[in-house]
């Protein structure tokens, strides 16, 4: 990889680490569904109007707007309302790397080499052993939400290898016109209609700036640079940027909140990652399937 492109995977590695940080500063004032359903408001519209629709079904596009967006970032969002420190909850989301492998054998038959199945065994027992050491200092069901939170994120994923050489972008657009209105209707059961308007009414300034931030940054930027990366090397040369978002998440937080992981949690992250980096290994002598960059642009990483 070009040293400008390498630089460019980093700083989107960056930019989403960073963005749990603004997450939660908009948490403070916003519903965590609400919060939702405004980020993919702004991501579709009014870029909506000008990207072209994705050659793919609807049933793709509802799908990866209810599991890899609505899904993914709604169980995130509660969680993180409920307790989730923003520098845990990047961490904990890297499972779906497991999930992604395990479902993508059983829904496309696709046969785990023995590195992804020795990376998804330690990946769970990292998982293990930071639920033990969050489970030490607060309740376990915020962190389940985000290991749910991962496991729609894989459901996703495996939806996204049906959508083959259509634009990454289009994708993302037209799928986040699916969140707002479930995320609004889901929003008015839980929280009543009067606090979701009385919270889009009101919203402060973090809360702007925390959404612009996931909205232009971390959603149109981000996909749009990780997609195109994509589209120009192998998914084995891009993909193992990822492992920087958690570092980033935590030191972002830490210096941001003052958010500290307890020993426990600290070594089952750093197991889970490695565990992560485990997956990404491949078979001595196997060499990357070439594939038209047409369809290498389809990847899209949440």
């Amino acid at each position: 990889m070009k040293p400008r492109h390498a630089a460019l995977a980093a700083l989107v590695a960056v930019i989403w680490g960073v963005n749990f940080v603004a997450i939660e500063l908009g948490l403070r004032d916003v519903p965590p569904l609400v919060f939702v359903a405004l980020r993919f408001a702004l991501v579709a519209v009014p870029a909506v109007f000008f990207v072209p629709k994705p050659a793919v079904s609807w049933r793709v596009i509802a799908g990866l707007g209810l599991f890899m967006s609505a899904g993914q970032f709604g169980l995130v969002y509660l969680a993180m309302h409920w307790g989730m420190p923003a520098g845990l909850a990047p961490l904990v989301l890297q499972s779906q790397m497991f999930f992604t492998i395990l479902i993508a054998a059983a829904a496309l038959k696709e046969r785990p080499t023995a590195a992804q199945l020795a990376g998804v065994g330690a990946g769970a027992v990292g998982l293990v052993l930071v639920a033990v050491g969050r489970g030490a200092v607060a309740p376990l069901g915020p962190l389940l939400l985000v290991v749910l939170a991962g496991l729609s994120w894989g459901v996703g994923n495996t939806i996204s290898r049906s959508a083959k050489g259509v634009s990454g972008l289009g994708l993302v657009v037209w799928s986040a016109a699916v969140v707002p209105v479930p995320m609004l209707a889901l929003a008015a059961a839980v929280e009543g209609p009067d606090a979701v308007v009385g919270s889009l009414a009101h919203l402060s300034l973090p809360a702007w700036v925390s959404t612009l931030f996931t909205v232009l940054l971390a959603s149109l930027v981000g996909y749009s640079a990780w997609n195109s990366l994509l589209g120009k090397y192998p998914a084995a040369a891009v993909v193992p940027y990822t492992l920087l978002v958690p570092p980033v998440g935590l030191a972002a937080a830490w210096i941001a909140f003052g958010e500290v992981p307890q020993p426990l949690e600290a070594l089952g992250g750093l197991v889970l990652l490695a565990g992560v980096g485990t997956t990404l290994v491949r078979p001595r002598g196997a060499r990357p399937v070439s594939r038209p960059r047409a369809e290498r642009e389809v990847r899209v990483s949440p």
